[in-house]
């Protein structure tokens, strides 16, 4: 399992607010996620979004193109992916995994 951390900017918006923007993304990623592909968390300044690695690039594909639906004549999208194989792990494990080494004193 992967997980992509995804930032879609739509530029040439009517003004600084993108926020209706990252709303419908939104909308799109719970469609895939009740279609059992991804999982994903909104934050402050990110998308993060889990699952197999074939599956996260349809659907960057899809929340990229959704800003050019609305009108908009350049998005420009920023990936990072984490594709980790010697384990199967999920986002909240790493969060975890992080939490531990923090309980016990940071060791």
């Amino acid at each position: 399992m992967a997980i992509v951390d995804v930032v879609v900017i739509p530029v040439g918006t009517e003004g600084p607010s993108v926020s209706k923007y990252i709303a419908e993304i939104q909308t799109k990623l719970k469609e895939f996620k009740a279609q059992g592909k991804i999982d994903y968390q909104l934050t402050p300044m990110n998308t993060l979004i889990e699952g197999d690695l074939k599956d996260l690039f349809e659907v960057v594909q899809a929340i990229h193109e959704l800003p050019f639906d609305k009108g908009i004549d350049r998005v420009c999208t920023n990936i990072r992916i984490d594709d980790r194989r010697d384990k199967s792990r999920k986002m909240n494990d790493k969060l975890k995994s992080v939490e531990n080494h923090l309980d016990s004193g940071g060791h």
